[in-house]
């Protein structure tokens, strides 16, 4: 299901665009949630999606400044990349909303940014990785690329964490270091 696009208006540098209303709630992450595998189907779908030839965020550059090998990241993938839980809202699927953050890049980065707020809301780093394994590109990503997007993602959300230590931003920043942790004793 997608929501219709109503209206659209470019003024500027702002691209503004209204679409019909979906009901929904905003994802639940916590374990045993039955949201969980609604969002791994979409996350899949989107995955399937080609990229569009639109001027994006490219991965291996947004994550430069946290990562020694920021070209592990590089692909032609759409990325949503912020799974915060009011991106998501679910009905009998899973609906990806507020693009902010849209990035071109390896496929495997949406599950691996998504692992973050599953430790965060509850799940063992190796639980979390389990979600992220039902999506195939996760399955073919090399360690050594979820190892050093696990550092970045650490060490981004540390900076964030720095800058405004609300509880929140303190509970991603501390599942963040988890995951990077967890991957390197693994």
């Amino acid at each position: 299901m997608t929501a219709a696009l109503k209206w659209s208006i470019d003024s500027d540098d702002w691209n503004l665009l209204g679409f019909e209303h979906v009901s929904g709630h905003h994802v639940d992450y916590s374990p045993g949630s039955p949201d969980l595998a609604k969002l791994v189907d979409s996350m899949r779908t989107l995955q399937e999606l080609p990229c569009p030839a639109v001027d994006l965020k490219l991965a291996e550059k947004r994550w430069a400044s946290f990562s020694d090998t920021p070209d592990l990241f590089a692909g032609d993938h759409l990325l949503h990349t912020e799974w915060s839980p009011s991106n998501v809202l679910v009905n009998d699927t899973a609906l990806f909303v507020d693009w902010a953050w849209a990035t071109r890049g390896a496929a495997w980065i949406d599950p691996a940014c998504w692992v973050v707020w599953l430790i965060a809301s509850g799940h063992p780093p190796q639980d979390a990785e389990s979600w992220a394994n039902q999506v195939p590109s996760w399955r073919s990503a090399p360690a050594n690329s979820l190892d050093a997007f696990a550092a970045a993602q650490a060490a981004l959300w540390r900076g964030i964490a720095e800058a405004d230590p609300e509880p929140w931003i303190e509970g991603i920043a501390a599942a963040a270091r988890r995951w990077s942790e967890s991957r390197l004793t693994a």
